[in-house]
């Protein structure tokens, strides 16, 4: 039995989860939820014991001074809470961890537990994966679900993979098999500059979390950071000829397949989203979210290669990339067989000016 002492009685809560590891390329989801706490002053309420849950020679502890004190962090996946108050106040229980080592049922069930006793109404669960996308474009989100009328009534794709996964599928899983809707967030990472951070993904996974649940999320300077990154990935580009081409072949076959999808929807969602900023609706927060390393410090992308990598098919690029670095290309676990370029919420994109 969980024992919430201190939480408040929520008010229409969601909760919005997202870990580190296999599921988050470029750090994008992490510090999408990342965002959220800080913007909004999230209190933490819970921890999962930390020795249940984690290999610590594959995610170890670290340690720091505290005034001269030294002290450990272990790794773990912490709980917090954030009230948003406006017209529309809709609460949010936030799950922010490293994807689990071990007993991922147990795992599961535990946050299952803390959804429960708060009354939590949906559950939102963020990730991104390593794609065939051009930096220089709107960031493809699908949103996924396992249900099927979730998924007609909230526009989402129904998912159909089969093969392996990460944490983010597994919970999605116990959701539906609880009984508890569950959205899956996705967004596509250019695989040739997969170095954290990523602010560009990390907005669109915002955008697409506020058109979802109807509230308005306050950006502080995350905007302005995805423009930096964008310029920073346009000179690293310009710098390599090779680069330059192939980033002009995604483009073009990402324009070509979007043309006939040119559609009012995807416009209506953008002008929707600049109506509720204008007019001011949802909660404010005050703070903001920074870069952890500016773009003048980024290392050269690697090299992409031409050629055909395992898993494309004659009908266009799969969404997972050659590089070594960064996590697994989440295209193969969670991306429901389909790049999220060809998902009907591929038009959604970031705050950012794109060309």
């Amino acid at each position: 039995m969980i024992e919430l002492e201190g939480v408040p009685e929520l008010v229409d809560p969601v909760m919005v989860a997202a870990f580190e590891g296999w599921n988050d390329a470029g750090d994008a989801a992490s510090a999408a939820v990342a965002h959220l706490d800080k913007e909004w002053k999230g209190e933490v309420f819970a921890a999962l014991d930390a020795e249940d849950y984690y290999d610590f020679q594959v995610n170890r502890p670290t340690v720091w001074l505290d005034d001269g004190v030294r002290k450990i962090t272990w790794p773990t996946t912490r709980l917090s809470v954030v009230r948003v108050g406006g017209d529309k106040p809709r609460d949010l229980v936030l799950v922010r961890g490293i994807e689990p080592s071990m007993r991922w049922r147990s795992f599961c069930n535990e946050i299952l537990g803390f959804a429960h006793e708060l009354g939590v109404e949906l559950v939102v669960i963020m990730g991104a994966l390593l794609g065939d996308t051009p930096h220089t474009r709107p960031v493809p989100v699908s949103g996924v679900t396992s249900d099927a009328d979730l998924a007609r009534t909230m526009d989402l794709e129904e998912t159909k993979y089969e093969g392996p996964t990460g944490i983010v599928g597994i919970l999605q899983e116990a959701c539906t098999h609880a009984g508890v809707p569950a959205v899956s967030l996705w967004a596509a990472v250019p695989h040739y500059v997969s170095q954290p951070p990523n602010p560009k993904a990390t907005l669109a996974l915002l955008n697409r979390l506020e058109d979802l649940i109807g509230l308005r999320i306050p950006l502080g300077e995350l905007a302005e950071d995805a423009r930096a990154w964008q310029l920073g990935v346009d000179q690293l580009a310009a710098e390599d000829s090779e680069v330059a081409e192939y980033v002009q072949s995604l483009e073009e076959a990402r324009d070509t397949a979007e043309l006939p999808e040119a559609s009012g929807e995807a416009i209506a969602r953008e002008f929707e989203r600049y109506l509720r900023r204008r007019d001011g609706g949802g909660g404010e927060g005050g703070g903001t979210f920074s870069r952890d390393t500016p773009p003048s410090d980024r290392t050269r992308p690697p090299k992409p290669k031409p050629t055909q990598r395992p898993g494309q098919d004659a009908e266009g690029p799969v969404a997972e990339g050659p590089v070594a670095e960064g996590p697994v290309a989440e295209g193969e676990s969670e991306g429901d067989g389909e790049s999220p370029s060809d998902s009907p919420d591929s038009s959604d994109s970031s705050d950012s000016s794109d060309d």
